[in-house]
């Protein structure tokens, strides 16, 4: 039947793959889709091993189309110094910030590095900055990505000087939310909250069903690392 691939035959799997980049080529530079741009460095990157090359069709991408999942990429590029990039978190930093802004597959979890990189201060000229943390920790809590959740809710707990009041009704608020998104720690902080009384009353009865739902979180991640090395 056309357009068959047999895959056990090298010579036209390795047909197809120079196919494929030929397509993604022309997408890119010829129709300008940016869609098509991510397509080529992901090609590049996957299959060719080319990452020099990946990493200027991504900064291209996103320099000139703004596309979110290339400037999530080329930033996680800097931070390693992969494919030629200069090593640099301040750098990483700003192009995080546009993924962020630009939406996409992978928003939240740059919205979640900008929190990660001004919390400690790495990427920042005055040293740590939990309001920028907090406000890039909630953008991608609201997102669904939980370790922003849990993040937040270790924030409003306290012990910080330089970060928010302690709030443990904040708290217990986002180490639930955590907990719902499927944040082991989330649940276990949540349930500690609930039987001490932090942030709502005592509930014992809330403070095990969490607890036991951290349990199972915990099971099902070390099955997932078990399955995973077999």
């Amino acid at each position: 039947m056309a357009g068959l691939i047999n895959f056990e035959d090298e010579k036209e799997v390795k047909q197809f793959l120079d196919n494929l980049g030929v397509e993604y080529s022309f997408q890119c530079y010829k129709e300008k889709d940016p869609e098509g741009c991510q397509r080529l460095a992901d090609y590049l990157e996957g299959v060719k091993k080319d990452h020099e090359s990946a990493a200027q069709v991504l900064k291209r991408n996103c320099e000139t189309y703004g596309f979110g999942e290339s400037c999530y990429k080329i930033g996680a590029y800097h931070v390693t110094g992969k494919g030629g990039a200069k090593e640099c978190l301040k750098t990483a930093y700003s192009y995080f910030m546009l993924s962020c802004n630009a939406g996409g597959k992978k928003s939240v979890d740059a919205c979640h590095n900008i929190g990660l990189l001004a919390h400690d201060g790495r990427a920042m000229e005055g040293g740590p900055d939990p309001a920028t943390a907090r406000q890039y920790y909630e953008k991608a809590c609201a997102g669904g990505f939980a370790p922003s959740c849990f993040n937040l809710s270790a924030m409003f707990i306290g012990g910080n000087p330089k970060g928010p009041a302690p709030d443990m009704e904040l708290a217990l608020k986002f180490a639930n939310r955590a907990c719902e998104l499927g944040h082991v720690w989330g649940c276990a902080n949540a349930s500690r909250m609930y039987k001490l009384g932090d942030g709502a009353e005592k509930d014992e009865k809330k403070a095990e069903e969490l607890k036991n739902r951290a349990r199972q979180l915990h099971g099902q991640e070390k099955e997932r690392q078990l399955k995973f090395g077999e």
